[in-house]
């Protein structure tokens, strides 16, 4: 299994919001997975197309993932996903 941890920003929308553990073999399938947790969620982090709003980076134990379109990057047993959304403003 993998975990998915997320920054503070998110959890103003989705209150209960926690570290979740995941299976899958890709980014795209811990982010399907989570979203059945977190319904709506997947609107915050992905694009019409499926793919990786700008606002949003991704980490796979510590590296940022290379497939910001797909997300194909590979997991492995006991990764830690870390979605960081990005703030913006001043």
């Amino acid at each position: 299994m993998q975990t998915i941890k997320c920054t503070g920003a998110l959890r103003r929308f989705f209150p209960t919001l926690k570290d979740e553990a995941v299976k899958g073999d890709t980014v795209a399938d811990a982010i399907a997975q989570f979203e059945q947790s977190y319904p709506g969620i997947s609107d915050y982090l992905l694009d019409e197309q499926g793919a990786l709003r700008k606002h949003v980076n991704i980490f796979i134990g510590g590296q940022l993932i290379q497939d910001r379109v797909k997300l194909k990057d590979k997991l492995e047993e006991g990764s830690e996903i870390l979605i960081f959304q990005a703030l913006s403003g001043g």
